[in-house]
Order: C-alpha cells, then sequence, then structure tokens
C-alpha cells in the first residue's frame, strides 16, 4: 500500500445541532481507489463535503499531500488538486453542456486531448454538447457530473456515489473512466452503495458507521469476507 495522499484525524463535523462526524480517521493512500462504504447516514457525503471545506471541520485535521487543509476554503482547496463529483450532480440545467464543462476549468478551454477522451469515455456528452443539460437523463447528467470534474487533470477525485439510479450499460461506462483515472495515477475516493461496483473498483476500502471509521483495510478482502460483510456492514453482500 503507498503513503497517504489525503488523512484525517480525528476530524469532527457539526451542522446546526447535529454532530455528524465524531473522530474520522481516514487514510487514502496515493494513485488507487478507496471505497468508503456504510449504511445511509452514516457520514460519507459529509466526509467528502468536509475534505472539500463546503462544511467546516469543527475539530480534528486534514492533510493533503502533507498540507494542512483543514481551514482552506473550497477554492483554494480545488486550486491544489481536489475536485469533487457531488451526489446531487450540481448541474447548470439551463446552461449547455458545453457551457457547463467550460465552467469546470480556470483557463474556460479544455485541452483537446482531455476533451476527446471524456467523449470517448462519455459519447452523449458529444452528441448533446450544444443542448441545454437540463434536457440530458438522469445517467447522461451524471456523465457531465463527472465529466466536469475531470475536465482538468486533477490530483485527488471525490466522488460521491456515481452509479445510483443509473442503467447497467451506463455504470459500466462510469467503470472504465474511473480505471482510466486511476491508470493515469490519480487517486480516487469514492462513495457507494453498489457492492459489485465498489469491489470491481476499489483497491482500499474504509466502512462507517455513526459518524466513525469503524474499518479500514483492502477492499479485496472485504469483498471475500462475509463475516467481515456482516459485522461492519449489518449484511451479506455474497450476491450483489
Amino acid at each position: 500500500m503507498s503513503e497517504p495522499l489525503l488523512t484525517l484525524e480525528g476530524v469532527h463535523t457539526h451542522i446546526a445541532q447535529y454532530h455528524i462526524l465524531q473522530g474520522v480517521n481516514l487514510d487514502v493512500p496515493k494513485g488507487g481507489v478507496t471505497m468508503l462504504l456504510g449504511r445511509n447516514g452514516a457520514g460519507k457525503t459529509t466526509t467528502l463535503r468536509t475534505i472539500m471545506g463546503l462544511w467546516q471541520a469543527s475539530q480534528g485535521k486534514i492533510t493533503f499531500d502533507g498540507q494542512d487543509i483543514t481551514r482552506l476554503s473550497t477554492p483554494d482547496i480545488s486550486r491544489l488538486g481536489i475536485s469533487i463529483v457531488p451526489e446531487n450532480m450540481g448541474i447548470f440545467s439551463g446552461l449547455t453542456v458545453e457551457e457547463n464543462m467550460r465552467l469546470a476549468v480556470l483557463s474556460g478551454k479544455i485541452a483537446d486531448d482531455r476533451l476527446d477522451w471524456i467523449f470517448s469515455a462519455f459519447p452523449p456528452l458529444r452528441t448533446f454538447w450544444k443542448y441545454p443539460a437540463g434536457n440530458l437523463s438522469g445517467g447522461q447528467k451524471q456523465m457531465l457530473s463527472v465529466a466536469r470534474a475531470v475536465a482538468e487533470e486533477r490530483r485527488l477525485y471525490l466522488i460521491d456515489e456515481p452509479s445510483k439510479g443509473l442503467a447497467p450499460a451506463i455504470v459500466s461506462s462510469l467503470a472504465k473512466a474511473i480505471k482510466d483515472l486511476k491508470r493515469d495515477g490519480a487517486t480516487v475516493l469514492l462513495v457507494e452503495q453498489n457492492f459489485s461496483f465498489a469491489k470491481a473498483l476499489g483497491d482500499t476500502v474504509s466502512v462507517m458507521d455513526d459518524g466513525h471509521i469503524v474499518h479500514s483495510g483492502s477492499m479485496a478482502e472485504l469483498a471475500q469476507d462475509q463475516n467481515l460483510q456482516t459485522r461492519f456492514m449489518g449484511l451479506s453482500m455474497e450476491t450483489a
């Protein structure tokens, strides 16, 4: 296992009166895919949003490539080479696919080779390039959400439930795109409920419950051990 690119140490997050993260300790090894699993409400999305500075940690430390980013603003975190694919996709429906994409890069222009790769990974985006993003199907909007996050090369991608509610063919396209990112040396922290998707992509895994990390290890070990699945996630996923 390589050294961590991202580390959370004793991170707490409060949202209004709610204490969501309660001392999260998490390592994300460089150059791999780390899955963040757990039941609904365990704190997975809050973890991603706290890393990105969308919500501020009330206690603890977040380190990215040796730099303390705990108190940095979201734009400053983004400039360090971190991007996020939110669960709600965050698409600007009134803008075209092209305009949504151009907003994702500082220069406003996507490199030709990067755009070619995006079109190869997600062909519908080429087809609907000049169309309003609000006209896309749910799966196509998810493709656009992922494509925006990868429009510029980043060192760390935070991706929140990319396969949720999508047809198998679109899930397969997303999986291939994530594998391409990993092949090119990127690091991915991915929240997912689809265990088949998770075990196909993950190198390492951390399981959350009630605002804590309750298990960390290799994805292969969790995928093969029904006892671990039952112990840390409450159900066997042998047939998932």
